[in-house]
C-alpha cells in the first residue's frame, strides 16, 4: 500500500535530492548537538555524577548498537517516515501508527524544549531580552529559512554544526588543566543505586536523542545507500565523543551542584574553570547559541518531513503533505510543527518536555528494532545495502535496552506517561476511523 500511495502522487511536487555526505554528518550532529549544551545536567539532580555517568553509558551503548542496526533500515527503505515506513512494511498499519507517534512526539517537542533553552542562553547575555518571545522568534526564523528549499538548509546546518563542534571542542581543551577527580566524585551519594541510575536515563539521552532524525531527510540524500552509513557512523562516533568530554569534563572543573538546574551549564562550568569574570564564558555563551541553533534548525527539518510523510500516507490530514511548487518543500507540515511547538514553550518547563520527547524516542527505537527483526524474517530478500554488524546481537541488544529506558521514564514520570498515552489515545478513533475508511 505504501509504495502504491507514493507512486500515485508522482505527478505531485516532491522532495528535491540535494544532501551529500557531509551535509548529511551536519544535519545528523546537528539534531543532537543541542544536547551536549544543556540538558544532560538536570540528570545530576537525580543521579549524581557517578551515577549519572552509569546512566550515559548505558545509553551510549544503546544508540551504538541502535544506530548500526537502523542504518540498515534507512538505506533498505530509504523513505521520510523513518520507523513508521520500517515498521508500516513490517507490522501493518498498527506498526506504523505507534511508530508514527512516538516518533512526532520525539521530534515535535525537541524544538520548543531547544527553543527556550535559546531564549534562556540569550538572556543570560542580556537579562533585558526576554525568554519565551525569543523562543517563538526562533521558530518564525527557522521555519522560514526551512521553508526555502532544503539545499539551502543544509548548507546552512553545516555552517552552523561545524561551528558548534569546534566550540565544544574548545571548551574541553580549555577546561582539561583545570579537572580534578576530587571534584568530580564530591557530594555524591554514598551508594550508587539502580534507583539513581535509571532516573538519570531520561537526561542521559537527550546526549543522543534526534540522530534517528537522519532518517526523515533520506529521500532527499543524493546516492542514498553510501551516503546514509557514512552519515549515521561519523556522527555517532562525533556524539559519544563530545558528550562523554563535555559531561566529565564539566564535572570536575568545580562543585557540579551549580550546574544541575541551568539552561547554560557550559559558560557556567566556564566560570567555575577561569573565573566568574573571565570574558571567555560570555564568548561562550554567544558561541553556545551555535550549537543550540544548529539543533534547533536541524529539528525543524525532521519535524516537517515526519508530518509531511505521514499526511501523504493518510495518517494525517492530507493538505500537510503538500509541497510547495517552487522550493520543493513541505511547507504545511513546517508551519502545523511549529504551531505545536508554540504552545509547549508556553509551559516553561524544559526538563518536562525532554523526558517526554525521549519517552517518544525509545518507544520508537523499540518498535524499530523488533521492524527489522520481523523483516530480516519476512523479507529475506530486501536489499540490504548495509547490514546491521553482529545480526541479530546488535538490534536484540538495542531493543533490550530501549525497553530498559522506556521502563525506567514510565517509572520515574508517571504524569508524563500518563500524558502520553492520553494523547495517543485521543488520537486513536482517528486512525481508526481513516484505516477503515481507506481499507488498510
Amino acid at each position: 500500500m505504501m509504495e502504491e500511495t507514493t507512486a500515485s502522487q508522482t505527478s505531485q511536487p516532491t522532495l528535491k535530492k540535494a544532501i551529500n555526505a557531509i551535509q548529511l554528518w551536519s544535519i545528523a550532529v546537528g539534531l543532537v548537538i543541542s544536547g551536549e549544551y544543556f540538558g544532560w545536567n538536570y540528570g545530576w539532580q537525580t543521579s549524581g555524577t557517578i551515577g549519572f555517568l552509569v546512566s550515559t553509558l548505558l545509553v551510549t551503548v544503546m544508540y551504538i548498537t541502535f544506530i548500526f542496526s537502523y542504518t540498515e533500515l534507512t538505506t533498505s527503505i530509504p523513505h521520510a517516515g523513518g520507523a513508521f515506513a520500517y515498521a508500516r512494511r513490517a507490522m501493518g498499519p498498527w506498526g506504523g501508527f505507534i511508530a508514527g507517534y512516538a516518533t512526532l512526539v520525539d521530534f515535535l517537542l525537541a524544538p520548543p524544549a531547544i527553543a527556550y533553552a535559546l531564549g534562556s542562553y540569550t538572556h543570560f547575555l542580556n537579562p533585558a531580552i526576554p525568554v519565551v518571545p525569543t523562543a517563538l522568534g526562533m521558530y518564525v526564523i527557522f521555519i522560514a529559512i526551512n521553508w526555502f528549499g532544503i539545499k539551502e538548509s543544509a548548507q546552512f546546518s553545516l555552517i552552523v554544526t561545524i561551528l558548534s563542534v569546534l566550540e565544544l571542542v574548545v571548551f574541553m581543551a580549555v577546561v582539561t588543566p583545570y579537572f580534578k577527580y576530587e571534584n568530580f566524585v564530591a557530594h555524591n551519594p554514598e551508594h550508587i543505586t539502580a534507583d539513581g541510575i535509571f532516573a538519570g536515563i531520561p537526561f542521559a539521552l537527550w546526549f543522543f536523542v534526534a540522530i534517528e532524525g537522519v532518517a526523515m531527510v533520506a529521500e532527499e540524500v543524493k546516492n542514498p545507500h553510501k551516503t546514509i552509513p557514512i552519515g549515521y557512523i561519523t556522527s555517532i562516533v562525533t556524539l559519544v565523543v563530545l558528550a562523554l568530554g563535555v559531561m566529565i569534563l564539566s564535572a570536575g572543573v568545580g562543585d557540579w551542584r551549580r550546574l544541575i538546574s541551568l539552561d547554560h551549564p557550559i559558560p557556567e562550568a566556564l566560570s567555575m574553570a577561569l573565573g566568574e569574570k573571565n570574558a571567555l564564558s560570555k564568548i561562550f555563551a554567544s558561541l553556545g547559541l551555535f550549537g543550540l541553533i544548529a539543533s534547533f534548525h536541524c529539528n525543524t527539518i525532521s519535524y516537517s518531513r515526519q508530518i509531511y510523510a505521514l499526511a501523504r500516507e493518510g495518517y494525517l490530514p492530507e493538505f500537510l503533505s503538500a509541497v510547495n511548487k517552487k522550493y520543493q518543500t513541505p511547507h504545511w507540515a513546517l508551519i502545523a510543527g511549529g504551531l505545536i511547538g508554540f504552545l509547549a514553550i508556553f509551559t516553561g518547563t524544559t526538563d518536562k518536555i525532554i523526558i517526554m520527547s525521549g519517552l517518544g524516542a525509545v518507544v520508537m527505537y523499540a518498535v524499530s528494532m523488533v521492524s527489522l527483526l520481523v523483516l530480516r524474517m519476512r523479507e529475506p530478500a530486501l536489499e540490504k545495502p548495509f547490514k546491521a554488524p553482529l545480526y541479530p546481537w546488535f538490534p536484540i541488544i538495542a531493543l533490550v535496552l530501549s525497553v530498559v529506558c522506556m521502563i525506567a521514564i514510565i517509572y520515574y514520570n508517571p504524569e508524563i506517561t500518563f500524558l502520553f498515552v492520553g494523547i495517543f489515545l485521543l488520537l486513536l478513533p482517528i486512525f481508526l476511523w481513516q484505516k477503515k475508511r481507506k481499507k488498510w
